[in-house]
């Protein structure tokens, strides 16, 4: 389906899972449901002010499910409405809007874990802040005032058309705090699958955008606009949202690209192929929890494999055409188990970013944060060629590559980090498990 939004083309990417998204004008569907909707009201009697919630300064941690393979994907539970109902919903960093597939009613509906979400009658209207974000510059219209139409569009074509509402998220934080701040999130009433599709409540909008679920807490003083997340390559993992669960110190920092702040990129990356350059200095390089897969572009994607390959020749390898897992995979004299089997035979990657000047950081891929075991028991290259699905010279770091690491994009001081960590073992303090 990843990974925006109402308007002429605002570019956001997602691929294979969630991803990059673009937005395009919305019809004011919404008009015919204002019976189920009604018209935007005023807070619930009961529910907690933004007073009330100021300056709370402590994180919100959840679990995460799922793998890259073979599910292809991982999933967090939050729960949502009044009364709160859990929903699955898909962690994207490539894109700002959360949103649930929705009975408002639903024209267009996928399979889902849960219930459609019932929509709360508090809408958003057209001119509010968030709704005018996910508009391009010069494009925001407001044909119904009261209302704010998105339709997001990922890059393997699934898409989700709906309307805003703001609802009460059941957060948990970090120093004991129970509360319930109310937030603003895309009701979906029409998706369309893409190819990659695969049972969900929705998608959670990581994005460095304001309608973004950690900016909206942001800005009510609830956490600081930081993001970090620990995917597991055993499965699971976690995700958080604030600054106070990791100590900076051994985390290594690189600034976020000034000339993309629509993406988390620390820029131009030089690649590194066991040890040596490879003369691509120039890889524009975004981190997309929304791909369930690395992907460079077409002329970097074709070299890293006749280098693989010809690191291969002579080795117990033969191409595996057999195998439609991935478009790459060998097999072996006898199926592999795990990456342990043929780790030895593949070199690491080095992605080497430089902020302009001369402080330079490294990101490490070694041999299994681009390799996975197939159900056949063939070994295959979980890097992509991204040219071949539209995202041109854009090069995407996914949820196999950033494996086994804590990953932070901290939005206050236009940073983002890493470090090797166990992803098994959620925080409760700064203290985390580093390996």
């Amino acid at each position: 389906m990843k990974k925006g939004k109402v308007g002429v083309f605002l570019i956001c990417v997602s691929v294979l899972v969630m991803g990059w998204c673009m937005s395009l004008s919305s019809a004011a569907f919404f008009d015919k449901q204002q019976s189920r909707l009604g018209r935007k009201s005023k807070l619930p009697v009961g529910s907690t002010s933004s007073l009330e919630l100021n300056r709370v300064g402590s994180s919100v941690v959840f679990p995460l499910h799922g793998n890259v393979y073979p599910i292809g994907s991982y999933n967090v539970t939050l729960n949502i409405g009044q009364p709160p109902k859990p929903y699955f919903l898909d962690p994207d960093t490539g894109s700002d809007l959360t949103w649930l597939q929705c009975d408002a009613p639903c024209v267009h509906c996928t399979a889902t874990h849960h219930p459609l979400y019932k929509p709360s009658n508090d809408l958003v209207a057209c001119k509010d802040p968030i709704c005018v974000s996910l508009y391009s510059p010069g494009s925001h219209r407001c044909p119904d005032p009261e209302q704010c139409d998105y339709e997001v569009e990922y890059a393997d074509g699934g898409s989700s058309l709906g309307v805003l509402v703001r609802d009460s998220f059941s957060l948990n934080f970090t120093n004991g705090l129970q509360l319930k701040p109310r937030l603003a999130l895309g009701c979906g009433y029409d998706q369309v699958p893409g190819i990659s599709y695969h049972p969900i409540d929705g998608v959670l909008g990581l994005g460095r955008g304001k309608s973004s679920i950690v900016s909206q807490l942001y800005s009510q003083g609830l956490v600081g606009n930081v993001i970090g997340h620990c995917l597991s390559g055993r499965g699971g993992g976690y995700l958080f949202f604030g600054n106070d669960l990791y100590d900076p110190s051994r985390i290594t920092w690189t600034q976020m690209s000034h000339e993309h702040s629509k993406h988390y990129s620390p820029g131009l990356a030089e690649l590194i192929f066991g040890g040596k350059s490879t003369g691509f200095k120039d890889l524009f390089t975004v981190f997309d929890t929304g791909s369930s897969y690395t992907y460079l572009n077409s002329q970097a994607y074709e070299a890293l494999t006749v280098w693989i390959k010809n690191e291969l020749n002579g080795k117990p390898f033969k191409e595996a055409s057999d195998d439609r897992t991935l478009p790459l995979c060998w097999k072996g004299r006898k199926p592999f188990k795990s990456i342990r089997d043929v780790k030895k035979y593949f070199k690491p990657l080095v992605l080497i970013f430089s902020d302009g000047g001369r402080h330079k950081t490294q990101y490490e891929l070694p041999p299994e944060a681009y390799l996975l075991i197939s159900a056949k028991g063939n070994v295959c290259l979980g890097i992509l060629n991204g040219t071949e699905i539209g995202l041109g010279n854009f090069n995407l770091i996914g949820d196999i590559s950033m494996q086994d690491k804590l990953v932070i994009y901290d939005n206050e001081k236009q940073v983002m980090g890493w470090v090797s960590a166990n992803c098994d073992q959620q925080p409760k303090s700064s203290g985390f498990s580093i390996r």
